[in-house]
C-alpha cells in the first residue's frame, strides 16, 4: 500500500502561443485541461483502469502564466474509498530565463474509477499515510469526501434537472458543439480537460461581449459533475452573468448533454466562472455598471456575493500557505 508522497507524479508543459487567449497569457481553460489531465493519469495508473471526475474545489489563478515560460504540474493521491479517490493538484510557473517560480493554483479533484459501461468498479489500492503530515493530508481529503456525499447523493436526481436557470439572466449566451472522437481521452468519454476548455471558452465569450474588452479567467468554483458525457452526444452551454463587481464578473453556465439518437437532454454540470478586466497593459480596468433588477437576478446576484466572499478567504489562505 502506497504512501502520499509515493503516489506523486509530475507533469511539465512548455506554454506556446497556441496554448494562450489574451496578451500572451496562458488560457484558463488550457491550465484547466492540464490540470485534469495531470490528475487523470494519476488516478488511472493509481486504480489500474479509467477514471472519471466526480467533482473539483474552487481553482483560484493566483499568478499568471506567459507565453515562453514553463509549467509544473504536481498530483498526488491524498484518499482512497472504495470507488473513488481525492487528488491534490498543485501548479507551479517557471521563467526559464530568470529561473524565477510563482505558484498558480492549488487544487483538489475527487474521481470515480468506472468500467466500460460507466459504473463505478472497486479500487484495490489503498493510501497508507507515513507519518503525521501525510495522516493530516489524509484526514483531511477524507473530511472532504464526506463532505461531498450530500451532493453527489442527487447525483440521478441533478442528471434529469435540464432546467435553464440562466435564462432569467438579462445578459446570456447559449452555444453548441457536438462531441468528435479527438474530445475523447478512453473509449467513449468525453475527456473533462476538453469540457473544461469548451467551459471557459463559452462563459469568456460573454464576458468579453458584455465589457467589450479583454477578460481572463481569475477562478472557478466547487463543480459537481452529474452525468457523463459521449461521442456523438450534443453539448448545450447555456451561459449568463450573475455578477458585476468594479473591475470583475461571474458567469455561470449550464452544461447539457443530448443523446442524438433517442433525444435525451441530461445535466452534466453547472458552473460558476470569475473573470478579471485587462487593459491593453495588463492592469486591471473597470467593468460597465450593472444592476441586478428581477427578484430572480437579485437572487443570483446575492448568491453570487456569497461565493465572492468565499473566494477571497481562499485565495488569502492558498497565498498564505503555498507562497513560493
Amino acid at each position: 500500500m502506497p504512501s502520499i508522497a509515493e503516489t506523486k507524479r509530475q507533469m511539465i508543459q512548455f506554454v506556446f502561443p497556441e496554448h494562450a487567449s489574451i496578451h500572451d497569457r496562458l488560457s484558463g481553460g488550457r491550465l484547466m485541461d492540464w490540470i485534469m489531465q495531470a490528475a487523470t493519469i494519476d488516478s488511472s495508473l493509481i486504480s489500474k483502469g479509467i477514471t472519471v471526475l466526480g467533482a473539483t474545489d474552487s481553482i483560484d489563478f493566483i499568478n499568471p502564466v506567459k507565453v515562453g515560460e514553463i509549467v509544473t504540474l504536481e498530483s498526488w493521491v491524498e484518499y482512497i474509498g472504495s470507488s473513488s479517490m481525492e487528488l491534490g493538484v498543485k501548479v507551479y510557473s517557471e521563467n526559464p530565463e530568470s529561473g524565477n517560480k510563482k505558484l498558480t493554483t492549488s487544487s483538489h479533484l475527487a474521481f470515480v474509477a468506472v468500467d466500460k459501461e460507466g459504473k463505478p468498479r472497486k479500487i484495490s489500492e489503498k493510501i497508507t499515510p507515513a507519518d503525521n503530515e501525510e495522516m493530516s493530508i489524509y484526514t483531511e481529503a477524507k473530511k472532504r469526501k464526506e463532505g461531498r456525499l450530500t451532493n453527489l447523493a442527487k447525483r440521478d436526481e441533478q442528471a434529469r434537472n435540464t432546467i435553464d436557470e440562466t435564462e432569467i439572466a438579462r445578459m446570456r449566451l447559449e452555444t453548441t458543439k457536438v462531441v468528435l472522437p479527438e474530445d475523447t481521452f478512453h473509449g467513449d468519454f468525453m475527456a473533462v480537460g476538453k469540457l473544461m476548455m469548451d467551459i471557459d471558452q463559452a462563459a469568456s465569450i460573454l464576458a468579453m461581449r458584455f465589457v467589450r474588452g479583454i477578460m481572463i479567467t481569475g477562478s472557478l468554483d466547487d463543480l459537481y459533475f452529474y452525468s457523463p458525457i459521449r461521442i456523438g452526444d450534443i453539448i448545450t452551454f447555456k451561459a449568463g452573468i450573475t455578477y458585476v463587481g468594479q473591475s470583475s464578473l461571474e458567469v455561470g453556465i449550464k452544461v447539457l448533454s443530448e443523446d442524438v439518437m433517442t433525444g435525451e437532454q441530461r445535466h452534466t454540470c453547472t458552473a460558476f466562472l470569475s473573470f478579471v478586466h485587462l487593459g491593453e497593459d495588463g492592469s486591471t480596468k473597470p467593468v460597465p455598471g450593472f444592476d441586478p433588477e428581477t427578484p430572480e437576478e437579485k437572487r443570483l446576484w446575492r448568491k453570487a456575493l456569497e461565493r465572492k466572499d468565499f473566494r477571497s478567504e481562499r485565495v488569502k489562505e492558498i497565498k498564505t500557505n503555498y507562497e513560493y
